[in-house]
């Protein structure tokens, strides 16, 4: 079937903010078709999670207020024919509850925070089968055990029957009856709905709340966002299920990304959103081939693409640029764009031998990072080992770009490298000098030189201090020399130069967007004017526009500063137009380290294909073939 499952039409969705009434989705009209994904891509506040959330009568209010439109669904009678079309913005609150979560769901964007830390993963996805669908508690469980299995996350009776199997004695003489072997298949079954949302993995949580999504077996499903800040691999795997899903239950999705590599992947037809509005509209082969609208050109060109070497990434602004009026009216022009110039094989050789020319300006040695675990009394029963014998140079003026999922150890060395993690043995040596047995003021005295850029910039900024105060801090605890005018004029110039105002220090990190916040995080970083800086996750979460001003803004910073860099990321395409060389790592050891460029050409370990392999390709499977 290829008619219209759902059919929104001139959609708008007001916020009444102090005195404003801003519009955030202005007038956008769109269509979904049966067992087919609609992609609806935009950076943050383009409107296209507020356009989710309508579908779903989730607006809430106040202050936001659906003020117009349409959003027609239309569903399947048993014989398979089509129901009269009904509105889902007219029906009354109660009635919309039929609709919402059984035939239409949504996996939210923010896996754990959708999940209640207090309840177990089974207790709350038996809540809700059971609110949709008048079953027994224990028929509830045997579903979702189903579902977890369906989703990959339970392991099929088979598999597990022949994993018990394994740990069963070689030579033995009487064998296992079949309903021990089904009770020993049932209890690790039921054991997994008794976990708690902190006990799993990002990725694992993303998968109960797709099978929490599923379970009343919906026409529609809406995935908002639901790849973000996860591993590569993991993305992959999340996105090969959202397929199998679709096809096996002949449901229909809407796809709510910032990212074009992953609408490539996944989508049959694409919405870009822009400032509230749906900006162009078409086949997901016609939007990549062909874009008409200089948004989505700057959209398709800012992500890193890892077979070419750019001097530096294209960002929105180089192709468009918006101007307000006297009436107060968004103009938009667009610009002519050139293609960023490549570095040569030859240039990248020259860099490389030129910077390992120097001394390194930090080796370490056999580093060894082990967390105790605790028992029921508080002693310790075991360690975990995060980070295993670990060695490897960075030289001045260098990136080492440092990739592996998350849980390799990645994040546990770059904090030991700065001492905000202990090592438990190894060593290591800045600038000639053993950093591991420093302590009191030699350990000050050396953060002057070594910062770090957290993955979080709204968790790393203090909530009651305004960003002047931010930029300032480090240069009242750690220099003396200056005075506070001095100070507070370095801090203006910081600011200015990652692209903020200096007007703007008094503002407190709630007033700013995300990567406005994750550039006071690199101005407070060069406050000190650090000799090496580590970037941990620093543009993971943010749009792949605004990742890309970030990205070139820390390569020039590196340029004008002489600034070296271990830049941390599960992104292998990220890390790869950052950096010099790529460490690779997986569960706490080296698989591999190398120039960036034979890293990606020429893996040597499987785990590095793996990660290769699971980076978007940035075109649809369609235009890839031909």
């Amino acid at each position: 079937m290829t008619e219209k499952i759902l059919d929104v039409r001139n959609l708008q969705v007001q916020f009444q903010v102090d005195d404003k009434l801003i519009t955030a989705v202005d007038g956008i009209s769109f269509g979904l078709k049966r067992r087919q994904t609609l992609g609806i891509v935009g950076e943050s506040g383009s409107g296209k999670s507020v356009t989710a959330l309508s579908v779903m009568r989730l607006v809430p209010s106040p202050p936001g207020v659906i003020a117009g439109g349409e959003i027609l669904f239309r569903g399947l009678k048993e014989d398979g024919s089509t129901l009269e079309p009904v509105d889902l913005l007219q029906l009354p609150e109660k009635q919309s509850q039929h609709y919402r979560g059984s035939q239409i769901s949504m996996i939210f964007q923010e896996p754990i925070s959708s999940l209640n830390p207090v309840y177990t993963c089974g207790f709350q996805l038996v809540e809700a089968i059971r609110q949709h669908q008048a079953v027994s508690k224990a028929e509830a469980r045997r579903r979702a055990i189903a579902l977890l299995q369906e989703v990959k996350l339970i392991p099929r009776d088979e598999e597990l029957e022949q994993r018990h199997l394994e740990t069963l004695p070689k030579r033995s003489y009487q064998q296992p009856r079949r309903a021990d072997i089904q009770r020993q298949i049932n209890q690790q079954k039921h054991a997994f709905l008794d976990r708690y949302p902190h006990q799993l993995s990002g990725g694992q949580i993303q998968r109960v709340m797709i099978a929490m999504a599923i379970c009343c077996n919906p026409a529609v499903l809406i995935a908002d966002e639901p790849t973000t800040a996860l591993d590569v691999t993991v993305q992959a795997t999340i996105l090969d299920l959202l397929r199998e899903l679709r096809d096996a239950r002949g449901m229909s999705i809407i796809f709510v990304t910032h990212d074009l590599g992953i609408i490539a992947e996944i989508a049959d037809s694409v919405a870009v959103m822009y400032q509230g509005k749906v900006v162009e509209y078409g086949s997901v082969q016609q939007i990549f081939t062909e874009p008409q609208h200089p948004y989505t050109k700057g959209l398709l060109a800012c992500r890193p693409r890892p077979e070419q070497q750019l001097k530096y990434l294209p960002t929105v602004s180089d192709f468009m640029e918006t101007t307000i009026d006297s009436a107060g009216t968004t103009i938009l022009r667009e610009k002519s764009s050139t293609t960023p110039p490549l570095k040569s094989e030859a240039e990248l050789g020259e860099r490389l031998t030129r910077l390992q020319q120097r001394s390194p300006l930090l080796a370490v040695q056999n580093l060894q990072v082990l967390f105790p675990v605790r028992g029921v009394l508080g002693q310790t029963t075991r360690y975990v080992t995060a980070v295993n014998g670990v060695s490897f140079e960075v030289y001045p003026g260098e990136t080492l770009g440092l990739v592996g999922e998350s849980g390799c150890g990645k994040t546990t060395l770059g904090r030991a490298l700065l001492r905000l993690v202990e090592p438990t043995g190894g060593q290591i040596q800045f600038e000639g000098r053993e950093t591991t047995t420093l302590s009191g003021g030699p350990l000050r005295r050396l953060r002057r030189d070594m910062q770090m850029i957290f993955q979080d910039p709204y968790g790393s900024l203090d909530p009651r201090m305004n960003i002047g105060d931010a930029v300032l801090e480090p240069m009242r605890i750690h220099t003396t020399e200056a005075n506070e005018r001095q100070r507070r004029t370095r801090a203006a110039y910081l600011l200015e130069r990652v692209g903020l105002h200096p007007e703007w220090m008094r503002r407190y990190p709630h007033e700013f967007s995300g990567g406005q916040r994750q550039r006071v995080s690199i101005a407070r970083a060069l406050a000190l004017n650090p000799k090496f800086i580590i970037c941990d996750e620093s543009v993971s979460a943010l749009d792949v526009s605004v990742q890309a001003q970030v990205l070139n803004l820390l390569k020039e910073l590196q340029s004008e500063f002489d600034l070296t860099y271990i830049f941390i990321s599960h992104d292998l395409s990220v890390v790869k137009f950052m950096s010099d060389r790529i460490l690779v790592m997986n569960q706490g050891k080296i698989e591999e380290i190398g120039p960036a460029e034979a890293i990606y050409r020429s893996p040597q370990k499987p785990y590095t294909r793996q990660l290769i392999a699971s980076i978007p390709a940035g075109t649809p499977p369609a235009v890839r073939q031909t």
